[in-house]
């Protein structure tokens, strides 16, 4: 196998470059491009051969700029910031990590369902500030244990966070385009129902679904408007999925008590009218950031990027395009 050129156009902490550099074959190494603007990005894929990308949009403009680029990995699973189509047209493979974050973003996503339950944004700030009135939050806290939470989107992040909530004594129902098998349910311990029954029944609806023409706007102001009263929304997946307009209307009316966000439509989402209220947890889409984690992450990278230029298999599920000329 010969040498090959890694490209990296995310800003990333140094603690992740070095993750990355130290995983790398002998003889391979990294372009980093110098700064965010599109010259420095562009500078950055004059030479590589594949590129290991985060959260930074590849467009055709910018796949014009890597002449030799053959093979990107996304170091996560969602896919819908690379032009797929105009990786297709120029014979460039594309694959992700299936499940390669599900631990952090479940994890991050029960941290954000009980930040919500008990509005913790709020109470931090009141108790810098001096404050100290217990009986105030008995007025708003809420807690888990008992409660219904429906899950919308059950793959590996899905299934994680229900493990993650077994130990609420609650119950547990679930929707998902492709229901999955019974023997999956009973594992699991989930019930499967309808998304309108989801909306309706769930004390605490957690998202969990790609970003997809059809998934786009999939909770708009009518669905936002079936939540059960008092209900709690988080979004650990993609911004897209919400109508944020609507959600901070329900927000603001009461009919929904709070929401948990770590996505948003736009991202960073400067001068949301999300962001002043006290009924939102928000988080700068960090849900799968954990340096423990990374590491796994860079190593299953690295071994599909060899595979590819060995002309190996690789894992089926993280294959998102394989053109024949690739």
């Amino acid at each position: 196998m010969g040498d090959h050129i890694v490209g990296i156009i995310d800003s990333f902490h140094s603690k992740s470059i070095d993750a990355i550099a130290s995983r790398l074959p002998s003889g391979w190494r990294l372009s980093i491009a110098e700064g965010t603007s599109e010259a420095a990005r562009h500078d950055a894929l004059r030479d590589v051969d594949a590129l290991y990308v985060m959260a930074s949009p590849i467009s055709a403009p910018l796949l014009d700029a890597a002449p030799r680029l053959r093979f990107i990995q996304k170091l996560g699973a969602g896919v819908d910031r690379i032009d797929v189509h105009a990786c297709l047209e120029r014979g460039i493979a594309v694959a992700r990590l299936q499940a390669g974050n599900a631990i952090p973003v479940a994890e991050h996503t029960l941290l954000l369902m009980l930040a919500a339950c008990r509005r913790l944004p709020l109470l931090d700030r009141e108790t810098r500030a001096g404050g100290w009135d217990k009986e105030e939050a008995r007025g708003f806290g809420r807690q888990i244990h008992g409660k219904t939470v429906g899950i919308v989107g059950l793959g590996a992040i899905g299934q994680t966070v229900v493990r993650l909530l077994k130990g609420f004594a609650g119950d547990i129902c679930y929707y998902d385009p492709r229901r999955a098998d019974a023997s999956v349910e009973s594992a699991l311990g989930v019930r499967y129902v309808s998304l309108d029954a989801l909306v309706e029944q769930a004390d605490i609806l957690s998202l969990h679904l790609p970003l997809t023409n059809t998934t786009a706007n999939l909770f708009d102001a009518s669905r936002l408007s079936a939540m059960k009263p008092g209900s709690i929304l988080v979004n650990c997946a993609r911004g897209g999925l919400v109508d944020e307009a609507a959600l901070h209307d329900a927000l603001v009316s009461g009919r929904i008590f709070a929401a948990g966000l770590d996505a948003f439509a736009k991202e960073p989402p400067v001068g949301s009218p999300l962001l002043g209220l006290d009924q939102t947890v928000v988080t700068p889409h960090t849900a799968g950031a954990t340096l423990d984690n990374f590491g796994s992450v860079v190593e299953r990278a690295v071994r599909n990027t060899e595979g590819f230029f060995a002309g190996a298999e690789l894992p089926e599920n993280d294959i998102v395009l394989l053109p024949p000329h690739a």
